[in-house]
């Protein structure tokens, strides 16, 4: 009877891990992912296929019991393993990532499916880096785009932001995330993980052909890093414009503009307000508000809980977040402990900044779990006591 029940447990772990091992690859936008997801799929498949065979096996061959499995015993075989994958296929079970009843990534619209969304109609939010200095191969450095009637705002410019911007478009259809029509950014602070990607930002999109000047706006020390930035590649500037190359004249300056609190940013399409936050003894550091239209969007940058997010959004349609695991947190050597909690917000102090914001949702950002899950990051606001929408941020995702 134990032989009887072997391959049908062996059903039940290929459907059980099969999902997740193939959504863990597909998550790193690895080309084979899907290809894994569809083979244990077709591994699972295998199970009726099979137990049909072992039962007809059964009614046709009778054996010795005494020295072989005999007929009642293959008869055995098939139908539990029939019967078990039947169970298994027919039940909604939850997902690594998800939270029983309520997803980690409630009302969150991924690029990786391909959503039904039109970036030249409306404003829609494009998540193109979630990451920290951490080194994450699935999250890419801080940046996000605010794309309003298929024009894109950039906030941040983290590792690798023109590639996530050229995926997210190539993806969603939409030439407002091409390079070449990069050329506006704002900067939440000069912290490197939030500017490592500024060149590449600001030369790569210049080289594939953006004809404009690169506007930059952000905080005391923004126009200086500007200036570095033109010494750093000068040569490179300047072979370019002499060379044999084709090159746009003016794509490579940046007009680099040190702001003050206040509206840093109007066009027909939107305005953008900066506030301070408090984060890691900077002077200035900013978060943005972006009214549009149809919505407005409040993003923290990096900092500890503050009022001034809290009054931004007022019930903003979209909060964007940072925040670190409370409850691994703990577990940190206390130099690291007292640089955090000083530094950024805790799962437990966005609970309370969300629910006095009251945003349409709130997106978590540049998290620092340190090992915990996203459901287990989500569990822990839910425990504080938020219980508004909430998603749990990953590159490409569009709000």
């Amino acid at each position: 009877m134990v032989l009887s029940l072997a391959p049908a447990v062996a059903w039940v772990i290929v459907w059980l891990i099969g999902p997740n091992a193939s959504s863990a690859v597909v998550s790193m936008d690895m080309p084979f992912g899907r290809d894994l997801g569809m083979a244990w799929r077709a591994l699972a498949l295998i199970g009726p296929i099979l137990s049909l065979a072992l039962t007809a096996r059964g009614l046709g061959h009778s054996v010795k019991v005494e020295h072989h499995t005999g007929t009642a015993e293959w008869i055995g075989l098939g139908a539990g393993s029939a019967v078990l994958l039947a169970l298994v296929s027919s039940a909604d079970l939850p997902r690594r990532g998800e939270e029983p009843g309520v997803a980690v990534a409630e009302a969150r619209t991924s690029a990786s499916e391909v959503p039904d969304v039109d970036l030249s109609v409306g404003t829609h939010v494009v998540l193109l880096g979630t990451g920290t200095p951490n080194a994450e191969p699935e999250s890419s450095g801080p940046a996000s785009a605010i794309v309003v009637d298929g024009k894109a705002y950039l906030v941040d410019a983290g590792a690798g932001v023109v590639r996530r911007a050229a995926a997210a478009g190539m993806r969603l259809e939409s030439s407002a995330l091409e390079a070449a029509n990069l050329d506006i950014g704002f900067l939440t602070h000069l912290h490197s993980d939030h500017t490592v990607g500024l060149p590449d930002l600001v030369y790569s999109s210049w080289v594939l052909e953006r004809e404009v000047p690169f506007r930059l706006f952000g905080p005391d020390g923004t126009e200086d890093m500007a200036l570095h930035l033109d010494a750093a590649y000068r040569k490179d500037i300047e072979l370019r414009l002499a060379g044999r190359e084709p090159a746009t004249p003016d794509g490579w300056r940046i007009e680099a503009t040190d702001a003050d609190e206040g509206v840093v940013y109007e066009d027909d399409r939107v305005r953008v307000t900066a506030f301070r936050v408090p984060h890691t003894g900077w002077d200035e550091a900013f978060a943005y508000r972006f009214e549009t239209a149809d919505r407005s969007i409040v993003i923290s940058g990096d900092g500890t809980p503050s009022d001034a997010v809290v009054d931004a959004c007022d019930g903003c349609d979209v909060l964007i977040h940072e925040v670190y695991s409370a409850a691994t947190w703990e577990a940190r050597p206390q130099v690291w402990k007292d640089y955090h909690r000083q530094s950024h917000t805790s799962t437990v102090e966005l609970a309370d900044v969300a629910n006095r914001a009251r945003p349409g949702i709130l997106v978590l950002h540049h998290q620092l779990h340190w090992g915990a899950t996203p459901q287990e990051m989500v569990e822990e606001i839910r425990a504080a006591g938020y219980e508004g929408p909430l998603a749990y941020g990953r590159d490409l995702d569009v709000f």
